[in-house]
């Protein structure tokens, strides 16, 4: 913003010098001074207008100087205020990401749990269905031994 600033101020004085120096040039009042097919009163006239307009852009000049220089303190201010709220913004957004993050951390430690959850409740009932092939294949065995010696006995 200040470069921006600056860049007018030096572009408004370039505008001003570029119209001040045709008409302030040397060879230009000699020009008008060595013309002898003109009336003195003429020569007069033109260096007149010549000051009345180096006035007229000097004071145009002092002007815009003394605008641009009343502006600088507003356009710093303005700065200054862009610049905050840039970094209020920033800080928003920051803080944004860190509840995202948060947020998906969380997330991820409750899939976790989940799938834990999910592995003991297995593994629970992997136990619980080992124990029960092992209670049956237990009674299947005492029904084979007792149906053996049933046989036994009535082959006696």
């Amino acid at each position: 913003m200040l470069n921006r600033s600056l860049l007018l101020k030096l572009w408004l004085l370039l505008i001003v010098l570029a119209k001040a120096l045709p008409i302030n040039s040397p060879a230009y009042a000699q020009i008008i001074q060595t013309n002898p097919q003109q009336p003195e009163s003429f020569q007069e006239r033109i260096r007149q207008q010549q000051e009345q307009q180096n006035q007229q852009t000097q004071e145009q000049f002092q002007e815009t100087w003394l605008r641009l220089q009343l502006q600088q303190p507003q356009l710093q201010q303005q700065q200054l205020l862009q610049q905050q709220e840039f970094t209020r913004q920033q800080q928003e957004l920051i803080r944004q990401q860190q509840l995202r993050l948060q947020q998906e951390e969380t997330r991820l430690q409750q899939q976790q749990f989940t799938q834990e959850q999910q592995l003991r409740l297995q593994q629970q009932q992997l136990r619980q269905d080992q124990e029960l092939r092992q209670q049956q294949q237990f009674r299947l065995e005492q029904q084979r031994q007792q149906l053996q010696f049933r046989q036994q006995k009535g082959n006696l």
